[in-house]
């Protein structure tokens, strides 16, 4: 168990928060502040506490230089606007143009840093960096759950020379978590979708040894029922895993999971016109059509296991999400989801997104902030982000 801000005394320390703000923007406003809201309450803690707060955090892929649409300031006005206090955002991130700043922020005031992957050092782990930023600071909070699968200067290296601390954040990504994977209430259901099989074989084997049913649905389940000998036309299937599938439903098998595919599946012939488009059982699909849903006989088996269970966890979608209507079948899945009366976790973009879409995120026990990360906790993989914070 890693301790949290809440273990040390931030009164008058300087304290850098590794944030995870990299949220969407159009014209240079944020269309999405999810993951800004999930920070709010570390940043109010450390705040109300006296602390002299670092805020950190990348946006997009600048690859190590300054790239104007990347720069934080909108997402500075964002949290500014959310939680009603002034938010100082600085035009530097390198160590070696901040100091006089940061020496003169007063208790429970917050600053920002410009966005910290304008740095080619972040990446690398550049420990130079890292320890420019340590002799800045008292105290190391990361709240970024979302990077904490990545070992870079300001999710890592930083935390290796300063006292580091979980933020609330953070310690909710791993309560849940720790708790869906170690002690969950059963029966226990995994809900995956997305394109690949090759994305989450780790993930999958791993469930195997855990859940007690695991829903498959996405481009993913294309692979599987390939797997199966089924004909799936002109659908995206991972040629190169039909092995690695047909070994894992074994592994299913053998361990006495089920592995619950499609029944039917939403077809078409064009994805960018959609003119042709019916629902098919699986072995019917005729040549030069490809499966972009789950159908609705799919959706309701999905629905009454999900009703039945006492722990599920979603991550990925049950089609083509992002081109409607074909996001249909992970809406409703969703709606199910939401009608749970167990614990249910969700994670990734596109699940998240499916839950905002379907209005029942007030009814999710948890939404991670987590991709990457999500899938490497749930493999059983050590996150650097998190092992390198104290312990209590």
């Amino acid at each position: 168990m890693k301790k949290t801000v809440k273990d040390v005394d931030v009164l008058g320390k300087k304290v850098f928060v590794r944030v995870d703000f990299n949220v969407p923007l159009e014209n240079r406003k944020v269309v999405d502040d999810s993951r800004i809201k999930a920070s709010i309450p570390t940043v109010k803690y450390l705040a109300k506490n006296g602390a002299k707060t670092i805020l950190v955090t990348h946006l997009g892929r600048p690859k190590g230089r300054v790239v104007e649409d990347y720069r934080v300031d909108p997402v500075a006005e964002k949290l500014e606007e959310l939680i009603g206090m002034k938010i100082k955002k600085l035009d530097y991130v390198d160590p070696h143009y901040i100091e006089e700043d940061l020496e003169e922020i007063q208790p429970g005031e917050i600053v920002m840093l410009e966005n910290v992957r304008f740095l080619a050092g972040e990446e690398k782990c550049d420990e130079n960096l890292a320890e420019g930023w340590a002799d800045l600071i008292d105290i190391y909070v990361n709240d970024a759950f979302g990077t904490a699968h990545r070992a870079h200067a300001s999710t890592y290296g930083v935390a290796e020379k300063v006292d580091g601390y979980a933020g609330l954040l953070m310690e909710k990504e791993l309560r849940f978590f720790g708790d869906l994977l170690e002690n969950p209430e059963r029966p226990f259901v995994a809900i995956l979708g997305g394109a690949k099989i090759s994305d989450k074989i780790g993930v999958i084997e791993c469930l195997i040894r855990k859940v007690d049913k695991i829903l498959i649905g996405g481009g993913m389940a294309n692979t599987f029922l390939a797997a199966q000998g089924f004909d799936l036309g002109n659908s995206f299937v991972e040629e190169k895993v039909i092995d690695t599938a047909e070994d894992l439903l074994k592994k299913a098998e053998y361990n006495g999971i089920q592995m619950v595919l499609p029944f039917d599946l939403v077809v078409t012939d064009n994805l960018k016109n959609g003119t042709h488009r019916r629902q098919a059982k699986v072995g019917e699909i005729e040549a030069g059509e490809m499966a972009v849903d789950i159908g609705d006989e799919t959706v309701d088996i999905f629905s009454h296991i999900i009703e039945d269970a006492r722990t599920v966890i979603m991550n990925g979608p049950m089609g083509v999400f992002e081109t409607p209507p074909y996001h249909e079948g992970t809406v409703k899945v969703a709606k199910a989801l939401a009608d749970c009366d167990g614990v249910t976790v969700v994670g990734g973009g596109d699940s998240a997104a499916a839950m905002k879409k379907a209005e029942v995120e007030e009814k999710i026990s948890h939404i991670s902030t987590g991709g990457g990360a999500t899938l490497k906790f749930l493999q059983g993989s050590k996150l650097p982000g998190v092992e390198v914070l104290s312990s209590k």
